[in-house]
């Protein structure tokens, strides 16, 4: 029987006052509050060793809309990684919605956590939607974070921070896929939203800071059209590997950096500051073609640490 711990505490707050990008969004939305019950999400989870050495989500604590409901052992190159995905009872993020996610894998525990579809990001005429991430990672953990595409409606306001804390000696891959909108919905609607803020930065247990990577793209600003940053590209994908040096020369070294402009994709891979790992951009036209290279990618990181392939994807996802 799996063992799963399920303490309720209080959802932690969410809180993006700093951020001076969204201060022109603070209108109180006329029907529901910013926070309120049902717009306030919260998950904790929490992966270890069992006594048995089983990889296993023992802690669990959720705050609607999001939900996770167990984990499941389906990998066929992994059967012993425990895989999550992460849900919500609430349909798109609307404005003033606010959501916390927390995931700790302990030493020697491994995990895959997903999203069961792409996040979508609904039109919002008064504030914002927020998200904050806290991804801890002990001795020799191994965790793959690896959602669904974020798809930004028609003046859509979303921010997002995610703080990773990751040991010497483990690997997180952590990726993120980025839409233009709802490329095919009536006149198309590419680039149309108000803002998207996506802060991801990491540190070392012991506080000392590697790296800090931000992007705000306001495209009243600045055209993501423009060269040097999306061109003639739709999808954008953004993929951080944090992992010890020996293993992050293996990856570079196997890692192809091209475009194809006949396919309408490409790709580059860099090295993060400190010797904390590499960084990853795989830009396309469809999302298909991209989470394919971001899969491909997420086996060569596997193949190296784990020393198993990522499976072929399900033909429904």
């Amino acid at each position: 029987m799996i063992e799963q711990k399920r303490e309720k505490t209080l959802a932690p707050e969410v809180d993006f006052s700093s951020a001076r990008e969204m201060a022109r969004f603070l209108t109180e939305p006329e029907a529901m509050y910013v926070g309120a019950p049902g717009k306030h999400g919260y998950l904790r989870l929490g992966f270890e060793l069992d006594k048995d050495g089983k990889s296993i989500l023992r802690d669990l604590d959720r705050r609607h809309p999001l939900i996770v409901q167990q984990e499941l052992y389906f990998d066929e190159e992994m059967p012993e990684m425990p895989c999550v995905y992460i849900l919500s009872s609430g349909g798109p993020n609307v404005d003033g919605d606010r959501y916390r996610q927390d995931i700790t894998v302990k030493k020697d525990a491994f995990a895959f956590v997903s999203t069961g579809a792409a996040t979508k990001l609904a039109e919002m005429k008064y504030n914002y939607s927020g998200l904050v991430q806290n991804i801890v990672l002990e001795d020799n953990a191994y965790l793959e974070f690896m959602p669904e595409p974020v798809i930004p409606c028609r003046h859509t306001r979303f921010i997002s921070d995610t703080r990773l804390r990751v040991a010497e000696s483990a690997t997180a891959f952590y990726s993120e896929i980025f839409m233009p909108g709802r490329k095919y919905y009536k006149d198309g609607e590419l680039f149309q939203y108000d803002i998207l803020s996506v802060c991801s930065h990491c540190e070392r247990l012991d506080g000392r800071q590697l790296f800090r990577e931000k992007f705000v793209i306001d495209p009243a600003i600045c055209n993501p059209r423009e060269l040097g940053v999306m061109g003639n590209f739709d999808v954008f994908s953004n993929v951080i590997v944090v992992t010890p040096k020996d293993k992050s020369d293996e990856i570079y070294a196997r890692t192809e950096a091209f475009i194809d402009r006949a396919k309408g994709i490409a790709a580059g891979i860099t090295r993060l500051p400190n010797d904390a790992g590499l960084l990853y951009k795989v830009l396309g036209m469809e999302p298909g073609p991209v989470k394919k290279l971001v899969r491909a990618f997420c086996s060569t990181v596997r193949e190296v640490v784990k020393g198993h392939p990522v499976p072929e994807e399900f033909p429904w996802r």
